[in-house]
């Protein structure tokens, strides 16, 4: 039997084996559809081209249908294997697509290549499977903005958040360090905010000397739409207000609260610019959003609002002269004023807004803004108090940027230490309402992941291991079975070129060495 993760509900093995080979025939009606197209791209690595056609087709091997809604869950499947036939069903299109990813696993190792390498046939053990999901939010983020990824390694994230059931890819488009959207409105943006001079080379005060930048074109960004609702995952794009917008000022000072001329940011670390309270800024700030909910249909748009230093308005006449004409008791609540503004032009195009756990201080947000809790769970539980939905994605358990091991030998990181160990035996913290605990979420922070084999490094096996928090029921969930299971799980990541860490450590080309790498 397969060692699937995350870990179903129910696994059965029955006797016998059904063959993938050139008789399968994949059968679905229209609504079923997206998942056929999607399995029968997965059936390449096997060497089969499976024609589609409609479910009740007495030929059709593989059926996939959507009728009841299996165990109360919008994305419950069932899965049946037997000798002679596949049937999947669910009650939506969503249930159908997990599922895919679940056959996905029952298939070899080696079955999951782009095109076929084993010399024999290739069999799918028969077996009972029934599963439905924890959490309704089970998400990977990447931070596209302190060094950018190209298109194909997103789509890339995308297939593995797939193959291991999650179903948000949470992007951070925008940072002091570079911006990477597209905003035809305000081209300066790509033209100036997109590229800094150099990057500051690990934690020295030496630099690179090497422009680094790049930007998704509206183009790029459908594509990433497209590619991850074929595979029924929402893209959640975030764009950093009003805070972390060193790279905005660098292409228009005049939304500053000085109007003076700054570089796209060199270095980490939070900088004191921030937007000014300003009708000029909330225009331009909602011109941005626009263009995001044009190529982002999913109902959640995450608006940062974290570490927003008041340097610079508690130094500004015009900010206090501000803060007083709208009522404020301080500078300090501009964040939440400026934030809630947004979320007024948010909720009117019927999306719902996310932010970092930060929003619930100094006057706070609407009670349907969703709060990403990444300074410890104790600002999830305070966020949930006061009746908001959280998303768990701590620092202490699921910053997947921190080192792996205490050993010398890893790479240089942002700092800390979470194993996957660690994870696998995470229990996020519920509370006790009126908001929901709905998730929890990867993050990678990418000032020291500067590739896309350094993110993969980072976050495989850790969020192999975050997947199973996040689907399996915790009485069914065992930390120690998960461990059990990794090394024939690396196995499907190997076939798919993952460049993850092995469970023993870093293979000698992904040790930090002696060089700029090396660990601090």
């Amino acid at each position: 039997m397969r060692e699937l993760i995350p870990l179903p509900l129910v696994h059965e093995a029955r006797p016998g084996a059904f063959p993938i080979d050139d008789g399968t025939i994949i059968g679905a009606d229209d609504d079923a559809r997206r998942a056929a197209w999607l399995l029968h791209d997965v059936l390449t690595g096997a060497g089969v081209r499976a024609p589609v056609v409609p479910a009740a087709d007495p030929a059709a091997t593989i059926v996939l249908r959507i009728g009841d809604v299996v165990r109360d869950s919008p994305e419950g499947y069932r899965l049946t294997v037997t000798p002679e036939r596949v049937t999947i069903d669910g009650g939506t299109a969503a249930a159908l697509a997990r599922a895919v990813q679940t056959f996905r696993q029952l298939l070899p190792p080696a079955a999951l290549r782009r095109a076929p390498v084993a010399a024999g046939p290739v069999e799918v053990g028969c077996a009972e499977i029934e599963d439905a999901p924890r959490f309704e939010w089970r998400g990977v983020h990447l931070d596209v903005a302190r060094h950018f990824q190209p298109v194909a390694f997103v789509l890339k994230l995308i297939d593995l958040a797939a193959l291991h059931r999650l179903n948000v890819v949470h992007l951070h488009l925008t940072d002091d360090q570079g911006w990477r959207v597209e905003v035809p409105a305000h081209p300066r943006l790509t033209e100036a905010g997109s590229w800094r001079a150099e990057t500051v080379i690990g934690r020295t005060d030496s630099f690179d000397g090497t422009p680094h930048g790049g930007f998704y074109t509206l183009d790029d960004l459908r594509e990433i739409v497209a590619y991850a609702e074929a595979r029924a995952i929402t893209v959640v794009p975030e764009i950093d207000l009003p805070g972390h917008v060193q790279s905005v000022l660098a292409a228009y000072p005049e939304l500053g609260n000085t109007g003076q001329p700054v570089e796209v940011r060199r270095t980490w670390g939070i900088s004191d610019n921030v937007l000014a309270p300003t009708e000029q800024a909330l225009a331009f700030a909602r011109d941005v959003l626009d263009t995001v909910l044009d190529v982002f249909p999913g109902r959640w748009v995450h608006l940062g609002g974290d570490e927003v230093p008041r340097t610079e308005w508690r130094e500004s006449p015009a900010a206090a002269a501000r803060a007083a004409e709208l009522g404020l008791a301080s500078v300090d609540e501009l964040q939440s004023w400026f934030l809630r503004r947004l979320h007024d032009h948010m909720t009117s195009n019927g999306r719902r807004v996310v932010g970092w756990d930060e929003v619930v201080d100094d006057g706070g947000m609407p009670a349907d803004t969703l709060v990403m809790a990444w300074r410890g769970s104790d600002h999830g539980v305070k966020a949930m108090a006061v009746g908001h939905d959280v998303v768990m994605c701590t620092k202490e358990v699921a910053y997947f940027d921190y080192h792996q091991s205490g050993g010398a030998d890893e790479p240089l990181a942002i700092g800390g230490l979470i194993t996957v160990e660690d994870v696998a035996a995470w229990e996020p913290e519920a509370g006790n309402g009126p908001g929901r605990l709905i998730g929890v979420q990867g993050q990678h922070w990418t000032e020291f992941l500067p590739t896309s084999s350094a993110v993969e490094y980072a976050a495989f096996p850790r969020l192999s291991a975050l997947a199973e928090v996040a689907w399996t029921a915790p009485e069914r969930r065992d930390a120690a079975g998960l461990l059990r299971r990794l090394p024939a799980h690396l196995e499907r990541l190997d076939a798919l070129g993952v460049n993850y860490r092995p469970l023993d450590g870093p293979r000698p080309w992904q040790r930090g060495g002696t060089g700029r790498r090396q660990r601090a």
